[in-house]
């Protein structure tokens, strides 16, 4: 894994090339262009907002806590980091069957093609913090947060999102190339985890809910739940996971890093040979 970390370092341009023909590619004939990355999660935003912040404000803002205030900032957090999830899972299963010939001619390391598509949905991601940054300033001059320390947490949240996709980026492309199924599979996984996973709503409804404890267990060894808990922590401290949430979301980020890594190096000659 080392010496395929370093091939890939020295190849860092043509990632840098690639993430750049992807996004032209991605908004060329589009006369928003860039302005869809915001747009697409601020609707998304809007109309949670509209069914749970108004029609069932009651029931929300009784398990929101700090965040019952400042509602919209909450949604907004946790869907700018899922659109970045979701697209990167969606693009990264077809990255090596959507490019065949590309993969077959250019003299790169592989990898190159799953994480350029990890990398891509992170420029957009990064595209939307001055909107988000924007918002909480807002809601800070009225009293509404503090901005402090866990401005923190931004930082290692990204880092640990950003490894995990890009673990399971090197998992499903190789897959899928092998087993076309897995693509139309992942679009299952993905709307499953958007409910699974604390955006719209805080962990605490979870913990504090009826479920059997061996259901909240397997739910919080998601990562996802402890790299959400670290967004939504950047604006609400009290969100921060605690101790053993915390090492179970870095743990197995890290684990799929590498599993990704190990299972791509495997299965790459037969990839290449069935493309």
């Amino acid at each position: 894994m080392t010496s395929g970390v370093g091939a890939l370092w020295s190849h860092r341009n043509s990632l840098r090339i690639l993430v750049r023909r992807d996004l032209a590619v991605k908004y060329q004939q589009s006369v928003l262009g860039y302005f869809w990355s915001l747009i697409e999660p601020l609707g998304m935003g809007a109309i949670y907002w509209f069914v749970f912040g108004v029609l069932y404000s009651r029931d929300t803002n009784r398990h929101l806590g700090e965040a019952a205030g400042s509602y919209p900032l909450f949604l907004i957090t946790g869907i700018f980091a899922w659109m970045w999830t979701n697209s990167a899972l969606s693009e990264a299963t077809n990255a090596l069957t959507g490019q065949s010939r590309l993969i077959t001619t250019m003299n790169v390391p592989r990898q190159v093609f799953p994480i350029g598509r990890v990398a891509g949905r992170f420029a957009e991601y990064a595209a939307g913090l001055p909107i988000l940054a924007g918002i909480a300033i807002w809601y800070a001059a009225n009293g509404k947060i503090e901005l402090g320390w866990s401005l923190l947490a931004l930082p290692l949240a990204v880092l640990v999102q950003f490894s995990l996709l890009t673990g399971l980026a090197l998992l499903l492309s190789a897959f899928n190339v092998l087993m076309r199924d897995v693509e139309r599979f992942m679009r299952l996984i993905i709307r499953v985890l958007f409910y699974a996973t604390p955006i719209i709503y805080p962990l605490s409804l979870v913990r504090g809910s009826g479920l059997p404890g061996w259901l909240k267990l397997g739910y919080e060894l998601n990562p996802l739940v402890g790299i959400f808990q670290l967004h939504h922590a950047v604006w609400y401290p009290d969100e921060f996971p605690d101790a053993r949430l915390l090492a179970t979301t870095i743990g197995g980020s890290l684990l799929l890093l590498v599993a990704g890594w190990w299972a791509f190096r495997r299965l790459e000659p037969a990839v290449l040979k069935e493309l």
